[in-house]
């Protein structure tokens, strides 16, 4: 079976819906509170996971009681938990999200999240060498990051780099990743010195753009391509993203094409914003197939 390996963030998120965001000094009172699990790289696990990918997740959590809420969430939603190491001097990490007629701001504090360090990774090497798909976001310091792309680079395993939250990345870096898939903003920040199309065709079938209702642009080496979203009406869009690249790397993973994976990615991240949640709405691989614009061609199992 093809093994996914998510090498990131695992936090709690903290998550309020209002009818307005609060001005500074202002204080408003808000419509409802949840707590839910979150992390981008817990998220993008569960995503895979739910789609039937084999995941494994890597990553470092506190010794408090939300760690211990973390790491029984992600084995119900089958994930291999070996690979998560308890530190005591921090807490775990944690997102307060603040929700508005459906669309979110986020304040993200990594705690555990930032003790994961370059010694760490050097310890996950097998894991990582016997991956089929490596998958890692920015809610870790850049210089793992860094240090985890250039192994997968160096093994021959392919890696997909999900650059969010958005920060600068050293050009070399971006360039050994098989995949890169920051959304609009994330790539302006990424290349300001380039257009979307510019970026596109310097990066060929490796820069993969996410722009929400506007759908997914890349570049298949001939012309620039447009894969289309589908059309929902959101209830909450956190998560959207991770899903998205959770459901890219398990439609890799299954052997399909570029189009077909990012295809498929554009499905389930639909079907996540249907709900409540930043895994709260991420949809199984049963639930996939009841959509009547999931792709026999697809073939999942």
């Amino acid at each position: 079976m093809s093994k996914i390996t998510v090498i990131g963030s695992i936090s709690t998120d903290f998550v309020v819906t209002a009818d307005k965001r609060p001005e500074v000094g202002e204080t408003i009172t808000g419509k409802e509170f949840n707590t839910t699990f979150g992390g981008k790289g817990a998220n993008q696990a569960v995503a895979s996971a739910r789609l039937g990918g084999d995941v494994y997740m890597a990553g470092t959590v506190g010794t408090d009681i939300f760690a211990t809420e973390l790491l029984a969430n992600l084995s119900t939603n089958n994930i291999h938990v070996d690979y998560v190491e308890p530190v005591t001097h921090v807490p775990s990490g944690s997102a307060h999200i603040t929700i508005v007629d459906g669309d979110n701001s986020i304040v993200y504090i990594p705690g555990a999240n930032n003790a994961i360090d370059t010694k760490r990774i050097e310890r996950l090497s097998e894991l990582i060498k016997t991956s089929t798909i490596v998958v890692v976001q920015n809610e870790l310091p850049q210089e793992v990051v860094d240090q985890i792309i250039e192994m997968c680079y160096e093994s021959n395993v392919k890696v997909v780099y999900n650059p969010a939250p958005a920060r600068k990345v050293n050009q070399s870096v971006l360039e050994k990743a098989t995949y890169l898939t920051p959304n609009e903003s994330e790539f302006k920040l990424l290349f300001p010195e380039l257009t979307i199309s510019e970026g596109l065709a310097k990066y060929p079938n490796q820069l993969i753009i996410t722009m929400g209702s506007k759908g997914v642009y890349y570049h298949d080496g001939t012309s620039e391509k447009q894969i289309s979203s589908y059309t929902v009406t959101p209830v909450d869009t956190t998560g959207a993203g991770d899903t998205f690249n959770g459901a890219f790397a398990v439609a890799l993973t299954a052997g399909l094409d570029l189009e077909s994976s990012i295809r498929f990615g554009n499905l389930a991240a639909s079907l996540s914003i249907k709900k409540f949640g930043a895994q709260g709405g991420m949809p199984t691989l049963a639930e996939m197939k009841e959509s009547e614009q999931y792709e026999k061609t697809w073939n999942i199992k």
